[in-house]
């Protein structure tokens, strides 16, 4: 008997956006999953030096942006386990936790994927799960296949690229706009927007280091509204 079809979306949400909103449910509905998680990261090795957000910020930001899909969940995998956030370990969690008849499909951007030889046992990796690489319409394959070169010959089965309009939005564009001043609208759901000004995310850190010192208590509690 087969099991569930389980959908893991993987990544730091600093903060989440309608691009990884489209991609999980272009995701689901492709491959007939019956559930996306959403794994925010705890602590991001391959952002060691750079500066991220709380975890508990981007926890409760991912759940305010998923709270209208019921096919959509938020887990605490990698923000509950200590030491660095390793994709197979993630997996490996979600099989301890689906059991070995579930199906694992692990979404992500296809330029993270060109990366894949550096993250931690990337073999062991793909011999586990389904491995689901969004990018933007046009994306040359073949760009895919010579940078991860004998992983591809191997577990090419595994490893499925989807094309997403919405992927032209970024994390980081949203950041640097509001450091700028710039509106946000329309690239993120309106939730997660109201929280980044409530707790003054992303900000100078002259200007929001008060605010980003705080509790979100109150963010927890509307989520759960």
């Amino acid at each position: 008997m087969k099991g569930p079809r389980i959908g893991l979306m993987g990544g730091t949400f600093d903060p989440i956006h309608y691009g990884h909103l489209v991609t999980a449910e272009g995701a689901r509905v492709e491959f007939a999953l019956d559930k996306v998680l959403f794994v925010p990261s705890g602590r991001p090795p391959h952002k060691a030096t750079e500066q991220v957000t709380p975890a508990e910020h981007r926890y409760l930001m991912t759940v305010l942006a998923t709270l209208g899909n019921p096919h959509f969940e938020v887990s605490r995998i990698d923000i509950d386990r200590p030491g660095p956030s390793y994709t197979v370990d993630t997996i490996e969690e979600a099989r301890r936790e689906w059991g070995p008849s579930a199906q694992l499909f692990f979404i992500t951007g296809a330029d993270a994927i060109l990366e894949i030889l550096t993250w931690k046992e990337p073999e062991r990796l793909l011999a586990s799960c389904h491995v689901i690489a969004a990018t933007r319409p046009g994306y040359d394959l073949s760009r895919l296949e010579g940078a991860i070169g004998d992983l591809w010959a191997r577990f090419s089965s595994r490893i499925h690229v989807v094309q997403v309009p919405a992927m032209s939005i970024s994390s980081s564009d949203i950041r640097e706009r509001v450091r700028r001043g710039h509106p946000i609208r329309y690239l993120l759901p309106e939730a997660v927007a109201d929280y980044i000004y409530k707790y003054r995310l992303y900000e100078a850190p002259h200007q929001s280091a008060e605010a980003r010192s705080k509790d979100p208590l109150e963010g927890r509690r509307l989520a759960r509204a």
